[in-house]
């Protein structure tokens, strides 16, 4: 049965004008009339072009709807399919809907890890690098300050009181006693160009026959770079008991005594190069054999080769 094509299906098969665009092959859909209502179907035929690439999309009503429908399908599956959720989309206070942020594959904490651990190794090599030029400093330093030694010379003993008697001791064993007070002078010298020292000394003695008759101590002190200094040691013995070594000892009335004695300490200096890091020390020790006679108050100079320095 053929229908009559009306005016507006012949218009749609009408080929468009070939300024606009190359003629392209056509399918036709019937469909039945609106304006039918007794079984018989009269068809309008509608033209559809087919298209081979997106380029040659028609701006046409239905094609764009499609378009967006088929858009917001995709990325409403890529939505759901990054988050791992289904059911509906949630809307916000202004009717939008809510979509999950898509993910991107991948961990970069490592790379953060990397470079924290490279991080790390460059300020522990720096700290490295810092403490061992550190230290050959400290040993240049230590080398050069290392020759420069305390110089000390004994002046003079100046004798005040001398006394030798008879006597007892704690005990009560009667033996020979001996008093002795006197001050002593000592020079020392701190030939350090760039350092000050400390300096300290053992207790100083005076020995006779291997007892000690008198004794004093120097106090610790603080000498400045390339200075000297004489520093005044005050010595006494106090009833002493001298056993048997007093019997070589004569006194007699009117007469005084001559007693043969020795000198004996050791003087120490310390350094502070940089300050408690690189330290010099130095000992030397003295000894010096003088003759006490107890009727002269003039005090003892000695000379070099009067005392040992060693």
């Amino acid at each position: 049965m053929q229908h009559t094509k009306s005016e507006s299906d012949i218009t749609s098969l009408a080929p468009s004008s070939p300024s606009r665009s190359p003629k392209r092959p056509v399918y036709y859909v019937q469909s039945p009339s609106r304006d039918s209502h007794d079984g018989d179907k009269s068809s309008s035929i509608h033209a559809t072009p087919n298209f081979n690439s997106p380029t040659e999309s028609p701006s046409h009503p239905s094609f764009g709807r499609h378009s967006r429908n088929s858009s917001a399908s995709r990325f409403s599956g890529i939505f759901r399919s990054s988050s791992g959720r289904k059911g509906g989309r949630k809307r916000n206070d202004k009717g939008w809907p809510e979509c999950n942020v898509i993910v991107e594959e991948g961990n970069y904490d490592e790379f953060d890890d990397d470079k924290a651990f490279t991080r790390r190794c460059q300020a522990l090599m720096a700290l490295c690098g810092f403490i061992v030029l550190f230290t050959v400093f400290c040993l240049i330093i230590w080398g050069a300050g290392r020759p420069y030694k305390a110089q000390v010379a004994v002046k003079s003993l100046t004798v005040n009181n001398l006394y030798i008697g008879s006597g007892a001791d704690f005990t009560g064993v009667p033996t020979r006693m001996l008093n002795l007070n006197g001050t002593l002078r000592i020079s020392v010298y701190n030939p350090a160009t760039f350092y000050g020292i400390h300096v300290s000394a053992t207790p100083i003695n005076l020995v006779y026959s291997d007892v000690v008759v008198a004794s004093g101590q120097l106090k610790k002190y603080y000498q400045h770079r390339k200075s000297r200094r004489t520093v005044v040691v005050h010595v006494e013995g106090t009833r002493v008991p001298l056993y048997g070594a007093g019997s070589n000892l004569v006194v007699a009335d009117g007469v005084g005594v001559k007693v043969p004695l020795t000198l004996e300490f050791e003087i120490k200096s310390r350094g502070d190069v940089v300050g408690k890091l690189v330290r010099t020390k130095h000992r030397k020790r003295v000894s010096c054999s003088l003759v006490i006679d107890s009727t002269s108050n003039k005090p003892i100079k000695f000379k070099k080769d009067s005392c040992t320095y060693s």
